[in-house]
């Protein structure tokens, strides 16, 4: 009996240690990389992802999670607000036909339109004054920036509106504010309008291979890089890791997948459903041998 007492003592440690939770905090005390969890669109939501809404990032918080990817696009009329994409398909996701003339249904929303179409009927769609007013009322929690437009002015545009916005309210929200960027030249269209402290290099665009990933993030003290799961190696892995670089895959939403990526040297995962706690749970498993 005191073996496997011993033995179960051991492997709780050691998957206490393998994971390192920190689902409850009150404020930040570290950065967005001692989390293992990015909720992807704010996470999901009685299994509707993409949602962006208030609700899915106040489920997701109250599962104890505390980095939150957020979709950014404008408005016709210049508002930065949380949406994936102006599509007729996102329209028929979201289930706002009912809510919009046909001929708005796969195009680019006014603000008014925009916040007054509830997505699945009942969530309230977020701007980023609403998610500045959450930042305020949750300080420990990471807002990790996806800029959607696909024009690099748009995109400046978009910078440039997030960055005056909480600089008018409170600068020290961007310290928790972790843009993505999608290829090397745009880390200076960033830093030409903030040098963040933290950013985020997600692959899903660009042709850059895995040293040229590398030599970049070493060279620019760049914090995580974005891996789309099919592009995941135990050597790609390694080799950010020396750099310096936290390695999240994206998207999964299997325990059992989180726990293989993290086994092979990933820091986490983006998800749309999984929480800190049950990748704590699948590296309990883990460290037990199941």
């Amino acid at each position: 009996m005191r073996k496997w007492i011993a033995l179960l003592l051991l492997a709780g440690t050691a998957a206490i240690l393998f994971w390192t939770p920190r689902g409850n905090s009150q404020e930040t005390t570290g950065g967005f990389t001692d989390y293992k969890v990015i909720s992807h669109a704010m996470g999901g939501i009685r299994d509707h992802a993409y949602t962006n809404s208030y609700e899915a990032f106040i489920a997701n918080y109250e599962k104890g999670n505390r980095v939150f990817e957020v979709d950014l696009l404008l408005t016709e009329d210049g508002n930065l607000v949380a949406r994936h994409e102006w599509t007729q398909a996102m329209t028929e996701l979201l289930q706002q036909e009912g809510q919009l003339p046909e001929a708005r249904q796969a195009a680019r929303l006014t603000y008014n339109e925009f916040k007054n179409s509830k997505i699945l009927g009942a969530y309230a769609p977020l701007d980023w004054q609403d998610i500045m007013d959450l930042m305020e009322r949750y300080p420990d929690i990471y807002i990790v920036t996806d800029m959607k437009e696909q024009d690099s002015e748009d995109r400046k545009r978009q910078l440039s509106l997030l960055v005056r916005s909480a600089q008018a309210r409170d600068p020290q929200l961007l310290e928790r504010v972790v843009p993505q960027i999608y290829n090397r030249p745009m880390l200076e269209t960033v830093k030409a309008v903030y040098d963040f402290p933290s950013i985020i290099y997600t692959l899903y665009a660009t042709q850059d291979t895995d040293d040229e990933v590398v030599d970049f993030v070493a060279e620019n003290d760049i914090e995580a890089v974005t891996i789309p799961e099919q592009r995941v190696t135990r050597s790609f892995l390694s080799k950010l890791k020396k750099a310096g670089a936290a390695a999240y895959v994206n998207t999964i939403n299997e325990p059992a997948d989180a726990n293989r990526f993290k086994r092979m040297g990933a820091n986490g995962v983006y998800s749309d459903f999984l929480t800190e706690k049950e990748v704590e749970s699948a590296g309990w498993l883990y460290a037990l041998g199941k």
